[in-house]
């Protein structure tokens, strides 16, 4: 069975990095070459102002609306090909993290049964709110970043055929890192799959759903959610909804938990190499999702409890 699964396992690490190669390397050679134009520099220009109020710089927009609009994998083809500290990078890497893919991932809840506008408020609000405070709370990482493989070049690239070979490299360069990391993953995830570890996965999940406000129906779902996010575990979670009976509160906080982290595994890994460190970002998704769950679920509680008295006293 362990070779199937690394059989399979390799086979859709392969897949999976050729889908996401069509999109990171188109993203990353158009921006690489967009440098080199006057368009960049005037989008710059015109969101600077915005970008400093959470510590970035003008050009940290074009990252942040490919990974809102399309998926992480478009936001990190587009920061390979630009120059940003460490701080920044940090802070693009903890905002996609809360809010990236909005279109497929926003229907995801939809379907699911939670309401677009608290999709929209969560995601986007957390992203906002946490480049934010991690801007004003770190005074460090002014450092220029290093992307793994990847060397910004110290002489500007001279002439198309120049533009044209440095932005194939960095293309080329991206893709080879994504696949270090992609195919590993997926023969991980095919192996933990084969052995029914979800099912074990989400009975363990019961006690901490629990401790969140929700019934330990809402397990199943958690557990499909960390693992393979919203958009991967879409089938997983939606049926887990309709067959496991998830009431319409415990559904929205299991979603308001899973906004905040979700894909825990790969959407960590995968901003390694972008250089930063990975455990701060997992350990800052994690907290935030406990954190607001938890406020949102007594919030949730309390007023059950007030329109209960009030409705005794009538």
């Amino acid at each position: 069975m362990l070779f199937n699964s690394l059989k399979k396992g390799l086979l859709v690490g392969f897949k999976t990095t050729w889908a996401l190669g069509k999109i990171i390397f188109p993203v990353t050679l158009i921006v690489a070459v967009l440098q080199y134009t006057p368009v960049l520099p005037w989008i710059i220009k015109v969101i600077s102002p915005l970008m400093k109020l959470i510590g970035l710089s003008g050009d940290a927009a074009i990252p942040l609306v490919l990974g809102n609009f399309l998926n992480l994998y478009a936001a990190i083809g587009a920061i390979l090909t630009l120059d940003f500290s460490v701080k920044e990078v940090f802070i693009l890497a903890v905002m996609l993290s809360f809010s990236h893919n909005l279109f497929i991932e926003s229907s995801v809840a939809m379907k699911a049964g939670v309401k677009l506008w608290i999709v929209l408020v969560t995601r986007p609000g957390l992203a906002l709110l946490s480049g934010a405070v991690i801007n004003l709370v770190w005074h460090g990482g002014g450092e220029t970043a290093k992307y793994g493989f990847i060397e910004q070049s110290a002489e500007p690239a001279v002439g198309v055929g120049g533009i044209l070979l440095e932005a194939i490299q960095k293309a080329g360069l991206g893709i080879l890192q994504l696949a270090m990391i992609v195919i590993p993953l997926m023969i991980v995830i095919q192996i933990l799959k084969d052995l029914q570890w979800l099912n074990k996965f989400s009975k363990t999940m019961a006690p901490v759903t629990k401790t969140l406000g929700m019934q330990e129906n809402t397990s199943t779902t958690m557990a499909a959610g960390l693992l393979f996010g919203l958009a991967y575990g879409a089938g997983v979670m939606i049926q887990a909804v309709k067959e496991d009976g998830v009431s319409k509160k415990d559904i929205t906080l299991a979603f308001i938990f899973l906004m905040a982290c979700h894909a825990v595994v790969e959407d960590t890994l995968i901003f390694i190499p972008l250089g930063i460190p990975v455990l701060p970002l997992f350990l800052i998704r994690i907290g935030v999702a406990i954190v607001l769950t938890l406020i949102v679920g007594t919030i949730w509680k309390r007023s059950g409890l007030v329109k209960r008295k009030e409705a005794t006293y009538d």
